[in-house]
């Protein structure tokens, strides 16, 4: 699938360093520090262990016996790897929603209603410290004064949408709820697909529609691309959300037919088979496999 990234760009920003907070109405946020450095990188260089590294936070997620505190020191880690998703852009209808009078949002698991005012839906990743922020129907100021890093960070990413700008200073949070369900969606569809194939002979058809629809509901607001003319076409991801970035890498490598995205038979951990038929992540986890089958035909003789 190397392809499809090869000759490929995009840009998102992540902290040195962020904090689990407690908002008034006893929710639990993730933000960076106030002392947190910005840092702008390419989550297309490193895509593979960053959808890796989504899923086993996702499976982590979605154990009966999940562990909160090991949960959010996993995401607080994902977070300084890659940054916070941006799900206040990857929700709406389009990321540039402070273009409009009212924010707009199709049917999500996270948010229920269809339309809110900005203010309202600003204040769901604004918990704590509000931005200095005037909203008047279509028209938006934005005064970000007196905070050098902040000044320069807005101007380096100038060219998105205002909204996708707002997700990089300090001030933005992120449910951890809504975080949690994201991995463990994630997570979700990669075990659906694994069970689909893997037990399809043993699967009654109306367990694999259902596997289907599942499936065929993975989805969301597709990014946007352009390409550049740097030292050779590049064509450059416009995610305006790292999780909507997440889900199209995914997508890509559920699909790759030379290299796909597996979970071990024995360990059920996700690997990126190295050929088609692979289906255990390691040799040893291949020879845990094959003792524990040997020693249960052993007892069924």
């Amino acid at each position: 699938m190397s392809f499809q990234f090869e000759h490929s760009n995009s840009t998102w920003v992540r902290y040195s360093e962020y904090e689990w907070k407690e908002a008034t109405d006893g929710r639990l946020y993730l933000t960076p520090c106030a002392d947190a450095q910005p840092d702008l990188y390419d989550p297309l260089k490193e895509y593979r262990q960053l959808v890796l590294d989504a899923l086993c936070i996702g499976r982590l997620c979605m154990k009966e016996d999940q562990n909160d505190e090991e949960i959010q020191a996993e995401i607080k880690a994902f977070a300084e790897k890659y940054g916070l998703f941006g799900l206040m852009t990857a929700l709406p209808t389009t990321a540039s929603f402070m273009d409009y009078e009212a924010v707009y949002l199709p049917k999500n698991q996270l948010v229920r209603k269809e339309t809110m005012s900005t203010e309202e839906y600003l204040s769901l990743f604004f918990p704590f410290d509000k931005l200095d922020l005037v909203k008047r129907g279509v028209e938006s100021l934005w005064n970000i004064e007196g905070d050098i890093k902040m000044m320069a960070l807005a101007m380096t990413m100038s060219n998105a949408p205002m909204a996708v700008n707002m997700c990089f200073q300090r001030q933005y949070a992120e449910s951890y709820e809504w975080m949690k369900q994201a991995f463990k969606d994630w997570a979700f569809n990669a075990t659906t697909v694994f069970f689909y194939y893997n037990d399809y002979d043993n699967l009654n058809e109306d367990t694999k529609q259902i596997m289907r629809e599942s499936i065929k509901a993975f989805g969301g607001n597709a990014p946007t691309y352009h390409i550049a003319l740097l030292e050779h076409p590049t064509l450059i991801w416009d995610f305006h959300s790292l999780l909507l970035g997440i889900q199209m890498m995914l997508s890509f490598m559920l699909t790759d037919e030379h290299n796909p995205l597996r979970l071990c038979k024995q360990c059920m951990k996700p690997f990126i088979a190295s050929r088609p038929s692979a289906i255990f992540c390691s040799p040893r986890c291949k020879n845990q496999y094959n003792v524990y089958k040997n020693r249960a035909k052993d007892k069924d003789e």
